[in-house]
């Protein structure tokens, strides 16, 4: 690739214990390139979270982004936040990964998770969720 012009865009990847999303966009963020989760490429709901669905998933994103004319992208990384758990699920890495052997160039890495700044209160009451 040496003298090739980058076209970049943003990789928002939204990493829970539950789910994990890959969104491509430009660098404006306006235009959504590619658009993919764990559980659009695995069967059953418990695997959405898991590393081989993101893997998976960003795979797929990075192949949309490169058949757009996006060969480098910024990664924008995500967790619940706020409120909630401040902890990247366990896809985040694995798509990350995945994006740069897919063969996108990777520009900045940067954590977006929202940090609550006395907000709502917690859900669960007083003593927490009791199982």
């Amino acid at each position: 690739m040496k003298g090739d012009k980058f076209r970049w865009g943003l990789a928002h990847i939204f990493s829970s214990y539950n789910n994990t999303i890959v969104h491509i966009t430009d660098l404006s963020g306006a235009e959504t390139i590619s658009l993919t989760s764990g559980g659009q490429v695995v069967k059953a709901d418990r695997l959405q979270s898991s590393p081989n669905a993101a893997m998976m998933a960003a795979k797929k994103a990075a192949a949309e982004a490169l058949n757009a004319g996006v060969n480098g992208v910024h990664i924008r990384v995500r967790a619940p936040g706020g409120n909630k758990n401040r902890y990247q699920g366990p896809g985040a890495q694995a798509a990350i990964r995945a994006l740069t052997r897919a063969g996108l160039r990777i520009g900045l890495i940067e954590d977006v998770t929202p940090i609550p700044e006395d907000g709502t209160k917690k859900k669960g009451g007083r003593r927490g969720r009791r199982v």
